[in-house]
């Protein structure tokens, strides 16, 4: 069972929007929706996490608290550590107990959004 001291990342979770460039043209760029607390876990083991380790590409599991923030998050969002500002491609989400209380991310870092 994941407990809630284990959420010690602060986790900001960025969504694709066209954003004005100021001469009249927009942008698709990430924009910030919120920043929560996050438990971050890196993936070992497994034919396919070795060979994605193994291009560079780093995948992880971010757990976060259900709420209504969160509930949002889908995955064309990015997922961003706040302190190293390494982003991630969202690839799945799951509620790990059935219970509603948690949502598992599956992340990938090292690939381009």
């Amino acid at each position: 069972m994941f407990q809630a001291g284990a959420l010690r990342h602060r986790i900001a979770f960025d969504r694709r929007e066209d954003v004005d460039d100021g001469y009249g043209n927009t942008q698709s760029e990430f924009v910030e929706q919120f920043v929560v607390w996050a438990g971050v876990e890196a993936r070992f083991g497994g034919e396919t996490v070795t060979a994605a380790r193994l291009s560079g590409q780093q995948p992880l599991t971010i757990t976060v608290r259900r709420s209504a923030q969160t509930a949002r998050i889908k995955t064309d969002w990015q997922a961003r550590d706040t302190r190293s500002g390494a982003a991630y491609n969202i690839r799945s989400i799951t509620d790990p107990t059935d219970a509603g209380a948690f949502l598992e991310l599956l992340c990938q870092a090292g690939v381009a959004t």
